[in-house]
């Protein structure tokens, strides 16, 4: 069996990865191919070229790379070709994949193919789901909500569980270790700090993020900062964060970041997939997030729901703040941060929804990667 994958950023790296790995087990001999990461290649994959070329966000910031970009989904839908693979398998990142699908199916309509990640249709831009079905078999769906819309716009879809409910975590020991190798007491306030895995993120919040921490760093002057980062940006947020007030501690290393996750009393963090790992870790947090302003526009034009933080869709709460687009502001970010570390009702509230998006999510049943993998199979006729 030959399967071309496609990646374009770290959390569709974590997918794919954890994909291979339940297909290793299911299918023994199958044959990789395709774009991803440092975890996908870890399972077998050699990348037609960097990943972290793929990893743009918006309007504004793809329209620069645009000829790039454009070479390479050609590049990549050639290759796809060549391989003739059983199924093409496209991981999020839909600007880029749904792109290369489409050159794909034009080139042979037969092409199997299998989304990983349904678009999120519940959320804004409805019409998505039907276009997709113009070049997409099969979808896998990350929440329990999402197959009736697939089904409804003419693909079929299994809910195969969050990965997030399936990664590894930290002891309570590592969390205590973590804090003694960087001299954090353990009743000193540490703040995890997550601007994004994209330069573009990185660029646009880290300024405001570091003022919002400096500010809380007045009230509580023994808080600790860390910023857990990917491998695509890291150095970019090391030459940013070398200039800010108070000087966080960056890291890249996977077990550290996992004991970092595990030691943190709170987290500021960009929205994403992002607020699902810090429910995992039970780490109460404040989601802000901005854009240039024609995406924002259009993204608030096209909004179904009032919310853009996981936590709060999968639990129907409200309690993880936001700070979007114009209100993505230092003083009130700090302001709420402030309110979360001191008050146990609003980080009560959030725990408590933390543990009801795992359950939903899927903790407790087989892995999504092997859930995953067997939708794979079966989509195929091999399962």
């Amino acid at each position: 069996m030959k399967l071309f994958l496609i990646a374009g950023e770290a959390s569709g790296d974590s997918l794919g990865a954890a994909l291979m790995s339940g297909l290793k087990a299911l299918a023994p001999g199958v044959e990789f191919h395709g774009v991803g990461g440092p975890k996908m290649e870890a399972e077998g994959l050699t990348s037609l070229f960097p990943m972290e070329e793929l990893s743009v966000m918006g309007i504004m910031e793809v329209l620069p790379k645009y000829r790039h970009l454009k070479r390479r989904i050609a590049e990549t839908a050639a290759r796809v070709e060549g391989i003739a693979p059983d199924a093409l398998i496209t991981i999020d990142s839909p600007d880029f994949c749904l792109r290369v699908a489409r050159l794909v199916r034009a080139a042979n309509p037969d092409q199997k193919t299998i989304h990983y990640v349904a678009p999120t249709v519940w959320a804004w831009r409805p019409g998505r789901a039907a276009k997709m079905a113009e070049v997409i078999d099969h979808v896998l769906a990350l929440f329990p909500f999402e197959p009736p819309y697939m089904e409804a716009a003419g693909m079929t879809c299994d809910f195969v569980g969050h990965p997030v409910v399936a990664e590894a975590r930290a002891t309570g020991a590592d969390a205590a270790a973590f804090r003694e190798a960087q001299a954090i007491g353990p009743d000193q306030p540490l703040l995890l700090c997550l601007p994004g895995s994209r330069k573009g993120e990185v660029t646009r919040l880290a300024p405001r993020f570091e003022e919002a921490i400096a500010r809380l760093r007045d009230r509580e002057p023994g808080l600790r900062v860390v910023i857990p980062t990917v491998r695509g940006v890291a150095p970019l947020v090391r030459g940013m964060t070398a200039r800010w007030k108070i000087t966080p501690l960056v890291i890249e290393d996977a077990a550290e970041k996992r004991a970092a996750f595990a030691a943190a009393d709170l987290a500021l963090a960009a929205s994403g997939t992002v607020s699902l790992e810090l429910a995992a870790n039970r780490v109460p947090m404040v989601i802000a997030h901005d854009f240039n302003r024609l995406t924002w526009w259009m993204m608030k034009r096209a909004a179904l729901i009032d919310t853009v933080t996981l936590v709060n869709i999968v639990s129907e709460t409200r309690t993880v703040p936001e700070f979007l687009g114009p209100a993505c502001q230092p003083g009130p970010i700090s302001a709420a941060l402030a309110r979360l570390l001191a008050g146990e009702s609003d980080r009560e509230a959030q725990l408590n929804a933390m543990e009801l998006t795992m359950d939903r999510l899927g903790r407790g049943a087989e892995a999504p990667g092997r859930r995953a993998a067997r939708s794979v199979l079966r989509a195929l006729g091999d399962g």
